[in-house]
Protein backbone atom coordinates (compact mmCIF):
# COMPACT_ATOMS: atom_id res chain seq x y z
CA UNK A 1 0.00 0.00 0.00
CA UNK A 2 1.26 3.45 -0.90
CA UNK A 3 -1.86 5.63 -1.02
CA UNK A 4 -5.12 5.97 0.90
CA UNK A 5 -8.36 7.12 -0.69
CA UNK A 6 -11.86 8.16 0.36
CA UNK A 7 -15.05 7.73 -1.69
CA UNK A 8 -17.84 10.29 -1.34
CA UNK A 9 -21.00 9.05 -3.02
CA UNK A 10 -24.62 9.08 -1.84
CA UNK A 11 -25.41 6.11 -4.09
CA UNK A 12 -24.29 2.89 -2.40
CA UNK A 13 -24.40 0.93 -5.67
CA UNK A 14 -22.05 3.21 -7.59
CA UNK A 15 -19.82 3.61 -4.52
CA UNK A 16 -19.45 -0.17 -4.38
CA UNK A 17 -18.67 -0.24 -8.11
CA UNK A 18 -15.93 2.36 -7.66
CA UNK A 19 -14.49 0.42 -4.74
CA UNK A 20 -14.53 -2.75 -6.85
CA UNK A 21 -12.43 -1.08 -9.57
CA UNK A 22 -9.75 -0.31 -7.00
CA UNK A 23 -9.21 -4.04 -6.52
CA UNK A 24 -7.09 -3.76 -9.67
CA UNK A 25 -4.76 -1.30 -7.92
CA UNK A 26 -3.34 -3.01 -4.82
CA UNK A 27 -1.23 0.00 -3.86
CA UNK A 28 -4.41 1.80 -2.80
CA UNK A 29 -6.15 1.48 0.57
CA UNK A 30 -9.77 2.56 1.04
CA UNK A 31 -9.94 4.68 4.18
CA UNK A 32 -13.71 5.01 4.00
CA UNK A 33 -16.95 5.52 2.06
CA UNK A 34 -19.24 8.39 3.04
CA UNK A 35 -22.52 9.75 1.70
CA UNK A 36 -22.85 13.36 2.88
CA UNK A 37 -20.70 16.47 2.91
CA UNK A 38 -20.44 16.93 6.67
CA UNK A 39 -19.36 13.36 7.27
CA UNK A 40 -16.90 13.77 4.40
CA UNK A 41 -15.30 16.79 6.07
CA UNK A 42 -14.92 14.93 9.35
CA UNK A 43 -13.39 11.90 7.65
CA UNK A 44 -10.97 13.96 5.57
CA UNK A 45 -9.74 15.74 8.69
CA UNK A 46 -9.61 12.54 10.71
CA UNK A 47 -8.19 10.08 8.16
CA UNK A 48 -6.11 12.44 5.99
CA UNK A 49 -6.59 10.49 2.73
CA UNK A 50 -4.25 11.43 -0.10
CA UNK A 51 -6.96 10.90 -2.71
CA UNK A 52 -10.71 11.68 -2.63
CA UNK A 53 -13.14 10.57 -5.33
CA UNK A 54 -16.44 12.47 -5.27
CA UNK A 55 -19.57 11.85 -7.31
CA UNK A 56 -20.83 15.29 -8.36
CA UNK A 57 -24.55 15.82 -7.55
CA UNK A 58 -26.96 16.52 -10.37
CA UNK A 59 -29.05 19.07 -8.44
CA UNK A 60 -27.65 22.58 -8.63
CA UNK A 61 -28.08 23.41 -4.93
CA UNK A 62 -26.33 20.19 -3.91
CA UNK A 63 -23.42 20.93 -6.24
CA UNK A 64 -23.09 24.43 -4.82
CA UNK A 65 -23.04 23.04 -1.29
CA UNK A 66 -20.40 20.47 -2.21
CA UNK A 67 -18.11 22.96 -3.93
CA UNK A 68 -18.44 25.38 -1.01
CA UNK A 69 -17.46 22.56 1.34
CA UNK A 70 -14.35 21.76 -0.72
CA UNK A 71 -13.32 25.43 -0.86
CA UNK A 72 -13.71 25.70 2.92
CA UNK A 73 -11.33 22.78 3.40
CA UNK A 74 -8.48 24.77 1.86
CA UNK A 75 -8.57 27.03 4.91
CA UNK A 76 -7.71 24.39 7.51
CA UNK A 77 -6.54 21.14 5.87
CA UNK A 78 -2.86 20.80 5.02
CA UNK A 79 -1.91 19.05 2.91
CA UNK A 80 -5.09 18.98 0.87
CA UNK A 81 -6.10 15.66 -0.73
CA UNK A 82 -6.11 15.23 -4.49
CA UNK A 83 -9.78 15.52 -5.51
CA UNK A 84 -11.16 13.61 -8.50
CA UNK A 85 -14.67 14.48 -9.63
CA UNK A 86 -16.89 11.72 -10.97
CA UNK A 87 -19.34 13.71 -13.10
CA UNK A 88 -22.35 12.63 -15.11
CA UNK A 89 -21.95 15.55 -17.55
CA UNK A 90 -19.01 17.64 -18.86
CA UNK A 91 -20.55 20.84 -17.46
CA UNK A 92 -20.47 19.40 -13.94
CA UNK A 93 -16.85 18.36 -14.45
CA UNK A 94 -15.93 21.89 -15.50
CA UNK A 95 -17.62 23.31 -12.42
CA UNK A 96 -15.62 20.92 -10.28
CA UNK A 97 -12.29 21.95 -11.82
CA UNK A 98 -13.19 25.62 -11.36
CA UNK A 99 -13.94 24.86 -7.70
CA UNK A 100 -10.50 23.43 -6.96
CA UNK A 101 -10.72 19.79 -8.01
CA UNK A 102 -7.51 18.30 -9.40
CA UNK A 103 -9.05 16.03 -12.03
CA UNK A 104 -12.32 14.61 -13.31
CA UNK A 105 -13.74 11.64 -15.16
CA UNK A 106 -17.16 11.17 -16.72
CA UNK A 107 -19.51 8.58 -15.21
CA UNK A 108 -19.93 5.70 -15.42
CA UNK A 109 -16.40 5.10 -14.23
CA UNK A 110 -14.43 2.53 -16.24
CA UNK A 111 -11.24 0.76 -15.32
CA UNK A 112 -9.04 2.43 -17.93
CA UNK A 113 -10.35 5.90 -17.00
CA UNK A 114 -9.64 5.28 -13.34
CA UNK A 115 -6.17 4.03 -14.28
CA UNK A 116 -5.43 7.24 -16.19
CA UNK A 117 -6.61 9.38 -13.27
CA UNK A 118 -4.49 7.43 -10.81
CA UNK A 119 -1.46 7.74 -13.09
CA UNK A 120 -1.83 11.54 -13.11
CA UNK A 121 -2.35 11.54 -9.35
CA UNK A 122 0.83 9.54 -8.75
CA UNK A 123 2.88 11.81 -11.00
CA UNK A 124 1.85 14.80 -8.91
CA UNK A 125 1.98 13.02 -5.55
CA UNK A 126 4.99 10.73 -5.17
CA UNK A 127 4.56 8.42 -2.16
CA UNK A 128 6.00 9.35 1.20
CA UNK A 129 9.00 7.07 1.60
CA UNK A 130 9.53 7.65 5.33
CA UNK A 131 10.14 4.20 6.80
CA UNK A 132 11.64 5.04 10.20
CA UNK A 133 10.70 7.23 13.15
CA UNK A 134 12.99 8.60 15.83
CA UNK A 135 11.93 8.15 19.45
CA UNK A 136 13.66 10.57 21.81
CA UNK A 137 13.99 10.00 25.55
CA UNK A 138 16.12 12.72 27.12
CA UNK A 139 19.53 12.23 25.39
CA UNK A 140 18.65 8.77 24.06
CA UNK A 141 17.54 8.46 20.43
CA UNK A 142 16.04 5.22 19.13
CA UNK A 143 15.31 4.70 15.44
CA UNK A 144 12.34 2.39 14.87
CA UNK A 145 11.29 0.90 11.54
CA UNK A 146 7.59 1.50 10.91
CA UNK A 147 7.10 -1.98 9.52
CA UNK A 148 8.35 -3.44 12.82
CA UNK A 149 5.68 -1.67 14.88
CA UNK A 150 2.75 -3.94 15.69
CA UNK A 151 0.77 -1.47 17.82
CA UNK A 152 0.96 1.51 20.15
CA UNK A 153 -0.59 1.65 23.60
CA UNK A 154 -1.46 4.76 25.61
CA UNK A 155 0.13 5.01 29.06
CA UNK A 156 -1.14 8.26 30.58
CA UNK A 157 0.79 10.98 28.71
CA UNK A 158 3.32 8.57 27.24
CA UNK A 159 3.05 5.79 24.68
CA UNK A 160 4.36 2.23 24.65
CA UNK A 161 5.39 1.19 21.14
CA UNK A 162 5.15 -2.58 20.81
CA UNK A 163 7.39 -4.09 18.17
CA UNK A 164 6.85 -7.27 16.19
CA UNK A 165 9.80 -8.96 17.97
CA UNK A 166 8.22 -8.40 21.40
CA UNK A 167 10.36 -5.43 22.39
CA UNK A 168 8.68 -2.33 23.82
CA UNK A 169 9.93 1.19 23.18
CA UNK A 170 8.69 3.97 25.48
CA UNK A 171 7.92 7.34 23.92
CA UNK A 172 7.30 10.57 25.80
CA UNK A 173 4.48 11.55 23.44
CA UNK A 174 0.74 11.01 23.71
CA UNK A 175 -1.13 8.48 21.62
CA UNK A 176 -2.90 11.41 19.96
CA UNK A 177 0.47 12.71 18.73
CA UNK A 178 1.16 9.44 16.95
CA UNK A 179 -2.39 9.26 15.60
CA UNK A 180 -1.79 12.61 13.89
CA UNK A 181 1.70 11.87 12.56
CA UNK A 182 1.96 8.19 11.61
CA UNK A 183 1.13 7.01 8.05
CA UNK A 184 -2.42 6.05 7.10
CA UNK A 185 -1.87 2.33 7.70
CA UNK A 186 -1.73 3.02 11.44
CA UNK A 187 -5.34 3.22 12.63
CA UNK A 188 -6.81 3.86 16.04
CA UNK A 189 -9.20 1.11 17.14
CA UNK A 190 -9.63 2.02 20.81
CA UNK A 191 -8.97 4.99 23.08
CA UNK A 192 -5.81 3.19 24.19
CA UNK A 193 -4.59 1.51 20.99
CA UNK A 194 -3.33 2.29 17.50
CA UNK A 195 -2.46 -0.69 15.32
CA UNK A 196 -0.39 -1.27 12.21
CA UNK A 197 -3.02 -2.81 9.93
CA UNK A 198 -0.35 -4.82 8.12
CA UNK A 199 -0.09 -7.00 11.24
CA UNK A 200 -3.83 -7.72 11.59
CA UNK A 201 -4.57 -11.45 11.36
CA UNK A 202 -8.16 -11.64 12.64
CA UNK A 203 -11.10 -9.46 13.69
CA UNK A 204 -13.75 -10.96 15.98
CA UNK A 205 -16.81 -8.69 16.09
CA UNK A 206 -18.85 -10.54 18.71
CA UNK A 207 -15.95 -10.29 21.15
CA UNK A 208 -14.75 -6.87 19.90
CA UNK A 209 -11.25 -8.25 19.55
CA UNK A 210 -8.51 -7.58 17.04
CA UNK A 211 -5.75 -10.15 16.61
CA UNK A 212 -2.25 -9.19 15.55
CA UNK A 213 0.05 -11.83 14.07
CA UNK A 214 -2.28 -14.49 15.56
CA UNK A 215 -0.90 -14.07 19.07
CA UNK A 216 -1.56 -10.52 20.30
CA UNK A 217 -5.21 -9.76 21.14
CA UNK A 218 -6.40 -6.17 21.53
CA UNK A 219 -9.88 -4.76 22.20
CA UNK A 220 -11.58 -2.40 19.78
CA UNK A 221 -14.50 -0.08 20.46
CA UNK A 222 -17.50 0.85 18.33
CA UNK A 223 -16.31 4.46 18.44
CA UNK A 224 -13.72 3.41 15.87
CA UNK A 225 -15.97 1.12 13.84
CA UNK A 226 -15.16 3.04 10.65
CA UNK A 227 -11.49 2.16 11.06
CA UNK A 228 -12.32 -1.49 11.66
CA UNK A 229 -14.43 -1.52 8.49
CA UNK A 230 -11.52 0.03 6.58
CA UNK A 231 -9.22 -2.76 7.76
CA UNK A 232 -11.70 -5.40 6.63
CA UNK A 233 -11.96 -3.79 3.19
CA UNK A 234 -8.18 -3.88 2.89
CA UNK A 235 -8.00 -7.53 3.89
CA UNK A 236 -10.82 -8.50 1.54
CA UNK A 237 -9.00 -6.89 -1.39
Amino acid sequence: MRFSFLIIDDNSTTAKETLGLFENFPNYFCAGIVKDNQTAINQIIKLKPQLVIIRIPVKSNERTSLFTTINDLFQYVDPMPYFIALASAPDYALEAIQSGFSDYTIAPLHLHELGKSLFKFEKRNPPNNITTICIKSYSDYQFVSLQDIAYLKADNNTTDIQLYNGKTVNAYKTLKHFEDTLPFYFLRIHKSYIININHVSRIHFSKSKCYLNYNEILPFSLTYRDNIDAIIRKINI
